[in-house]
């Protein structure tokens, strides 16, 4: 696993821990975002990756900037490792949805200072930037969220725009040539079964995609595969949009 920066401007940064190696487990990435010295961790990852990620983290920011972390739902390649993170640092501050607390205390670390976020998402402020905390419920968790920075134009999407990749791919779908469609249209094959069969509802989707829609977005950074950058985030929606998911798929074929 290696970092590797998204955006940077100043003291305000984005940076992708990119797990490229082959694995008995799913690859994840984990990004971290900085400003002023301060820092927080976006889903974290689970157990078997926490030496790869502490590692790589702490190649590009220091472990006493690290103030927060983000947790978009239960699942255990989000967020199992988390008691090993409180052990390192037991002053992070969790931000997690409201309705998994109780589930997630079942990994351990049942003094990390968890935060709520409630249903309809909320601000939240680190080292003088603003995040807007995202629903996404359904897609896939009953309660799930992303991130958006509007200063940076990078949204966190969590499981949406996932790709079951090969070992040893590249962190973007393609950052040198976005005007064309070609890396995209191979790189999407590559989505199509993890957004059919790990995402459940079709009328959520419409949601999350209306909301979406309305943000400035630069990079749309998932959980796996590879980022979306420039023309390829509306690529992405225009795709998703069109793709039936989930019970929708149950009801074509009953």
């Amino acid at each position: 696993m290696k970092a590797a920066p998204v955006f940077e401007q100043g003291d305000h940064r984005w940076w992708i821990l990119h797990d490229q190696d082959e694995h008995r487990v799913i690859d994840s990435n984990v990004y971290v975002m900085e400003s002023n010295a301060q820092s927080i961790l976006l889903d974290p990852g689970g157990f078997e990756i926490f030496p790869q990620v502490f590692a790589a983290m702490v190649e590009v920011v220091q472990p006493s900037s690290l103030q927060a972390a983000f947790v978009s739902h239960q699942d255990p390649d989000i967020a199992s490792s988390l008691p090993l993170w409180n052990a390192c640092n037991g002053e992070i501050h969790w931000h997690i949805p409201k309705l998994w607390e109780g589930f997630i205390r079942h990994y351990g670390a049942l003094d990390a200072h968890f935060v709520s976020i409630p249903d309809e998402g909320r601000e939240f402020v680190i080292g003088g930037r603003k995040l807007e905390f995202i629903p996404a419920h359904y897609l896939h968790s009953s309660a799930n969220f992303h991130v958006y920075d509007p200063e940076a134009k990078v949204f966190f999407s969590g499981d949406v725009g996932a790709a079951l990749l090969p070992p040893g791919h590249s962190a973007w779908v393609d950052r040198r040539d976005t005007e064309s469609s070609k890396a995209f249209d191979e790189h999407i094959q590559h989505a199509k079964f993890f957004h059919q069969r790990w995402m459940p509802s079709n009328e959520a989707k419409k949601d999350w995609i209306t909301r979406v829609s309305q943000l400035d977005i630069d990079f749309l950074c998932p959980q796996h595969g590879a980022i979306y950058a420039g023309p390829n985030v509306q690529r992405f929606l225009n795709w998703f949009d069109a793709l039936p998911v989930g019970t929708a798929l149950s009801a074509k074929h009953a």
